[in-house]
């Protein structure tokens, strides 16, 4: 193999990286014990043969350009992967360490692995966990993320995917609203109500209802004057203040249910599901932190 690095590159990225993190020269100088004008010198260096600039200086700050931004994720995420290296060959690698990055969508973050992380973290204390709350799709290797949790699986042979559970589907909506609402007993009949809509990052259309209808789950489109994008929850709000009838995950309105606030519509035509999917690359070294997460994940919410 051909050398590309200088011998003190890989120091010159981790006191970029530490900048990075610290948003100041001068605190990662003093987490590093160097001075802050070594930390200057390491980042005026880096933008030299790259030929970027990686910082926006003030008098009072810095901040990331936005190649700086790309190239500080794709330095973090190959400085973990020495860290890893170095605890294999050192046989440290079964004491699972390390940052471990996470995409999920809001709902399933707030209502399942969420209220999870606090004993996670009890059990791995070596173990920070980073979680992005999103409903699109992300890139594993420029975006920096170990783990994804979707609605359905990619059609990516190098991502490895695991069904965590299938969600039932419920119709919901508060006594408020229904005091002055049409009739509602079948499907058919939320052509006269307002129904809130939720668009899917993926495709940008609505997300179609499903009801069971002679045992087979059904797709029905419907409408209404309020929609939201990117966060399953807004359409649960709506819903809670009176503004329609709305489909989300049983999990996010039990409570809801319970107290009253919202009231569980068209059962007969309830039981549809929709998967969560645990989603991760292919790796014949899977980091200790990433398998033990997985493993965790598995034993408390798998299917």
């Amino acid at each position: 193999m051909q050398r590309q690095f200088e011998g003190l590159l890989l120091g010159s990225i981790e006191l970029f990286c530490l900048a990075a993190e610290l948003e100041s020269f001068t605190a990662a100088a003093a987490a590093a014990s160097v001075n802050p004008a070594a930390v200057s010198r390491s980042v005026a260096a880096l933008e030299k043969r790259l030929g970027v600039q990686l910082f926006v200086r003030t008098t009072r700050q810095i901040r990331l350009t936005d190649a700086g931004k790309r190239y500080f994720e794709q330095c973090r995420l190959a400085l973990g992967h020495l860290a890893d290296a170095e605890r294999e060959a050192t046989g440290q690698q079964t004491t699972p360490a390390g940052v471990l990055r996470i995409s999920m969508p809001t709902p399933y973050a707030h209502y399942r692995v969420l209220p999870l992380l606090a004993e996670f973290r009890e059990q791995y204390p070596g173990v920070t966990v980073e979680t992005h709350l999103s409903n699109r799709n992300i890139d594993f290797a420029d975006e920096g993320f170990d783990l994804a949790i979707r609605g359905r699986a990619p059609p990516d042979s190098s991502l490895i995917a695991r069904k965590l559970e299938d969600s039932e589907l419920v119709v919901v909506a508060s006594p408020a609203y229904l005091r002055g609402a049409h009739e509602l007993k079948t499907p058919d009949d939320l052509i006269n109500h307002e129904c809130i809509q939720f668009e899917l990052p993926s495709s940008g259309r609505n997300i179609p209802w499903q009801f069971n209808q002679d045992g087979s789950c059904v797709e029905i489109a419907t409408r209404g004057g309020y929609g939201s994008s990117g966060d399953v929850l807004a359409g649960v709000t709506l819903a809670r203040h009176g503004a329609g009838v709305f489909q989300t995950y049983r999990f996010v309105v039990e409570k809801d249910l319970a107290d009253g606030t919202l009231n569980e519509l068209l059962p007969r035509y309830g039981g549809c599901s929709r998967p969560f999917i645990l989603l991760y690359p292919h790796g014949r070294h899977l980091s200790s932190r990433v398998r033990s997460f997985v493993d965790f994940l598995m034993e408390r919410l798998g299917a």
